[in-house]
């Protein structure tokens, strides 16, 4: 038997290997990451730009204390939804791309967890890929990871026809969605999920928590923590938000490509910033 023939008749281990998978962290944002609803804290720079009222304002801040104080439940997630798809339509998105990337260090920078960052970098050490995963928009989640070095990021995606809104929502990064999209990565990424984590603080992120093999949960609602204190799955609390320009001598301002993600992004997060401001508002007047 020839040489060539002899090779011809091996396998040919580097085809038929199986790919080596490795695990990653997936971290909701908010409440878990940053201590505010990332769209809520948007409602001044609307405000100081003329889109919305001191009425929107007043509503936002009640919002935001009642998410603080106890999350969101399913009822009002879907009602998220459901306005989004109406608050959407016709609007510009060049100009809330404007206002949103010029408020982000701002109304998002200050409020990032000094521990979730810790974690985030502890990960990164141990050779894991972090991954953001919101029901926010995509863009915000996305600039939102850059400025915490995250490798990818998950969130809801709103379509955009000539640079306006439809009004339609092309997925919803919620519940169960969440958990499929984390796998349709892992899939794509190589990552073995049994050897993953995740991190979260609502207990509609079950279905996202219970697709890693070690889930922890972050300053908890109530029925998430029951859920936790039953499975015996770790209860973290992080209560120290703190500017990352303190904890990076770099700083936020000192990175021109996040910069430019800013000028380009944000679009899908105007949709949800609106309802933000208003998701509250049928049950305070």
């Amino acid at each position: 038997m020839s040489t060539s023939a002899a090779r011809e008749d091996q396998p040919n281990k580097s085809r038929t290997s199986p790919k080596k998978l490795r695990p990653a962290a997936f971290f909701d944002l908010d409440k878990t990451v940053i201590a505010k609803s990332s769209a809520l804290v948007f409602s001044r720079p609307l405000y100081r730009s003329g889109l919305i009222n001191r009425r929107d304002v007043l509503r936002s801040a009640y919002a935001q204390f009642v998410y603080v104080l106890g999350g969101a439940d399913h009822d009002q997630m879907e009602r998220m939804r459901e306005y989004l798809s109406a608050l959407t339509e016709g609007w510009d998105a060049s100009q809330l791309r404007e206002i949103v990337a010029e408020a982000l260090q701002e109304a998002v920078e200050p409020i990032i967890y000094e521990e979730a960052a810790n974690l985030i970098d502890e990960h990164h050490a141990a050779g894991r890929d972090v991954v953001i995963v919101s029901s926010s928009g995509q863009e915000i989640v996305e600039l939102i990871g850059t400025m915490l070095g995250a490798d990818h990021s998950i969130g809801t995606r709103v379509a955009i026809v000539d640079g306006q809104y439809t009004g339609q929502i092309e997925f919803y990064a919620y519940a169960e969605n969440k958990a499929q999209a984390i796998r349709d990565l892992a899939d794509e990424m190589g990552y073995d999920l049994e050897q993953s984590y995740a991190y979260s603080d609502a207990a509609t992120d079950l279905p996202m928590l219970e697709a890693v093999g070690f889930p922890s949960v972050v300053n908890p609602d109530r029925p998430l923590r029951r859920e936790a204190m039953a499975r015996d799955w770790p209860i973290l609390t992080f209560s120290k938000p703190v500017p990352l320009r303190q904890r990076f001598a770099t700083g936020i301002a000192a990175k021109p490509a996040l910069a430019a993600v800013a000028l380009g992004g944000a679009a899908a997060a105007a949709g949800l910033i609106w309802y933000a401001v208003r998701r509250r508002g049928s049950s305070i007047e």
